[in-house]
Formats: C-alpha cells, structure tokens, sequence
C-alpha cells in the first residue's frame, strides 16, 4: 500500500482493501459490529494499561489498535451507506466546538471546575435530544459499561438531582449495614432445615449475590464521594495484588516449593514481606 497518502487516508484505503469481497481477508470480510465490538472494548483497555505502565512506547502502539477499531467500524458503516470516517470525525469536530464555548465563542469560564459543570450541563442537553421519551435523569448510560464504571455513572447522576448523601463518611456508613446484611445471609441457619431442596439453596445462592451486589454498590458510593474513580481503585488494589502473589511465587520458588506445597501461614508470612519491602520503597 502506497506511502504516498496521507496517514489517514492510507490507513482508509488498508482497511477497504482488508473488507474487499474478493481479494480482502476472510475474516474481516465476515465482521459484523457486533463481532468486532468485543474487540474494541479490548483496546479500550490496552491503551489504559499502558498509561498505567507509563510505557510510551506501549501507548503508541495501542493507540493505534484503537483507532483501527473506530476505521474498522466506520468502514462497515460505509459499505452500508450509513456513514463513514469523515462524517465520524466531523460530527465529533462539531460536539467538540459546541461543549467548548468558552474556547471556539464568547462564553466565559473560570476554571476547571466550573468547566466541568459547563460540559455536563451540555451533555445533559445532548441525552434529553436523543432520549426521547425518556426523561430520566439516568437516561443513556450504556448498559455494557463495565460494571464499577456503571455503577459510578448512576450514581452521579442521581447526585445531580439531589439524590445522594452528599458526603463518604455516611456511604461508609451504609457499607457496614450492608456487610451485616451480607453477613446474616452467610451465616448458617441454626437450627439448619430438615430437608433443603434444590430450589432452596438456588434461591439462597440469589440473595447471597444479590446481598454482594448491594455491598459493592455502596463501595462505589464512597469512592465516588471521597473523589475516587471505583474502577481504577480496583484495577489498581488487583495490580497491586498480583504483584504481591508473585513476590510469594518468587519467594517460595527459591526455597524449591510451589504455593500448592506451602502452607496458608507460610505464604501469609512473605505476603507480609512484600508489604513491607513496597512500604519501604515507597518510603512508608
């Protein structure tokens, strides 16, 4: 493929060769949205690992799988004559100039802050045009989000309404209620039933997850008042996680063992270590 166009048009004209029905590639011939959609999401993630690792490199190369999903997408659009890459990229021009008045017109901001406020307050012009009938003023998140994310975006939302606590320490509150609630479902019945059926303990199986559902709900609540984003909390407490895991592979590895031939209380005792060699190279 030519060096000749510009690097947008090139990376166009790859994507319509790699579609073409006759001498393109099989298998993105055969995509679909939604079989591509997976994907997209996939990159989505990749790009924020890299942040995550701070390797520039990484993002780089990441960056441009992203945007390979948007050319795929567009492209599928194009040969359906729903729309193409221009009219993605122009309508999102447009959106860009109409959320930023204070920028491209003559309103005026302060600072970020109130810049913020500005930008949902567009937003939400932009979800009651395309809501329709619905009025809700939950209307239009996306309900594939990942669950955290979801859950956060509802939340904040409600909030703009005045539905919220308005503080982390009461949320922290409703978290404890909700572990005793959780707590009281795991905890054995006593006297335990006679005769426990299948559909008994299916449905014990549903309030127990609904109970783990209520709890991770009032965990975001606070994350979200205390100015924390719940998803990158948990994506970073996971890293952090695995890192310690492996300083316990790695420990037991030297003395010849695997986890599976240790104890709980061996394995305890190097997660502690690890705590405590990060906590000194962090400085405490």
């Amino acid at each position: 493929m030519t060096h000749s166009l510009p690097p947008i048009e090139r990376l166009k004209a790859v994507m319509a060769r790699l579609r073409d029905p006759q001498a393109g590639c099989p298998w993105d011939v055969e995509q679909n949205f939604a079989s591509i959609a997976p994907y997209t999401i996939e990159e989505a993630y990749e790009v924020a690992d890299a942040i995550a690792r701070e390797d520039m490199g990484a993002l780089r190369e990441e960056l441009g799988d992203l945007l390979f999903q948007v050319i795929f997408h567009a492209r599928m659009a194009e040969e359906q004559k729903l729309f193409d890459f221009n009219d993605v990229a122009d309508d999102l021009a447009t959106k860009m100039i109409r959320r930023h008045p204070h920028v491209f017109a003559s309103a005026e901001i302060r600072d970020s802050a109130h810049q913020t406020e500005a930008w949902e307050v567009h937003k939400a012009r932009e979800r009651q045009a395309k809501s329709g009938d619905d009025s809700s003023a939950l209307a239009n998140v996306p309900v594939n989000l990942p669950a955290l994310t979801r859950a956060q975006k509802i939340q904040k939302r409600a909030s703009r309404v005045g539905f919220d606590w308005g503080d982390a320490l009461p949320a922290l509150d409703k978290v404890a209620e909700e572990i005793a609630e959780l707590r009281a479902e795991l905890k054995p019945a006593e006297p335990p039933p006679e005769k426990t059926t299948g559909k008994t303990a299916e449905k014990a199986a549903e309030r127990t997850e609904e109970e783990i559902g209520d709890l991770l709900f009032a965990v975001v609540n606070v994350a979200r008042l205390a100015g924390a984003e719940a998803e990158t909390a948990l994506r970073r407490a996971t890293s952090k996680f695995e890192r310690r895991f492996r300083h316990v592979e790695d420990m037991l590895a030297s003395r010849g063992k695997k986890p599976e031939q240790s104890t709980l209380q061996e394995m305890d005792a190097l997660w502690d270590e690890a705590k405590k060699a990060e906590r000194a190279a962090a400085g405490g």
